[in-house]
């Protein structure tokens, strides 16, 4: 069993991601000490809130530092989820400009409807296309859907997108850069498929 700490910044409840980490073997440790990183084997940043207040918070409480030191420096299996997956880029626009933790060559910009019908947030099912033999997406059919709530999207590098989905002209909901990962969609909410991801990623 592995030790999967998952970061707590303040701004969201972190039961269900714990859950659904343990129910797929993992062993969660929630926490918002930086020290705690020393002893992970995986780390998962989960996030419901805003960017810029995300970020103070990683700021003031160390975390940050620390997060850079065990996931870049060290090679720990990252996984960022929604926010989560926002924050390791070099900078938002939700809140004013803010800068991330700039682990990836991206921006989180807004969204913007294409279709009368598409509405933001962008909150429901909707299908995410990965890239062929990623790892975190092993056994799960292509096109599966997944479950999403946001506004915003990440726009990066070419090299970086590992899964796109359909909407407001198609955005990037997966990224991949060796041990970095981030999803746009909640996987500890979207039944089989979230939880075959999860457990994925957990043997990684």
């Amino acid at each position: 069993m592995t030790r999967t700490v998952i970061i707590d910044y303040g701004l969201c409840n972190l039961d269900s991601i714990a859950r659904a980490i343990e129910d797929c073997g993992g062993d969660p440790f929630v926490t918002a000490d930086p020290k705690a990183l020393r002893q992970a084997s995986k780390v998962v940043l989960p996030g419901v809130g805003a960017f810029s207040e995300a970020m103070n918070n990683l700021r003031k409480s160390g975390m940050s530092d620390a997060l850079s030191q065990c996931v870049v420096e060290r090679g720990i299996p990252f996984l960022g989820i929604c926010l989560g997956m926002h924050l390791i880029a070099q900078g938002g626009e939700e809140s004013g400009e803010a800068e991330g933790l700039g682990w990836i060559n991206a921006k989180v910009m807004k969204m913007k409807p294409q279709l009368p019908e598409e509405r933001i947030p962008h909150v429901g099912w909707n299908e995410v296309n990965a890239i062929e033999g990623m790892p975190i997406f092993e056994g799960i059919r292509p096109g599966a859907d997944f479950y999403f709530v946001h506004s915003y999207y990440v726009q990066c590098a070419p090299r970086l997108v590992a899964g796109t989905t359909p909407y407001c002209g198609g955005f990037t909901s997966v990224v991949a850069d060796k041990n970095i990962m981030g999803v746009q969609f909640h996987p500890e909410k979207s039944q089989k498929p979230g939880f075959r991801l999860i457990q994925n990623f957990l043997a990684l």
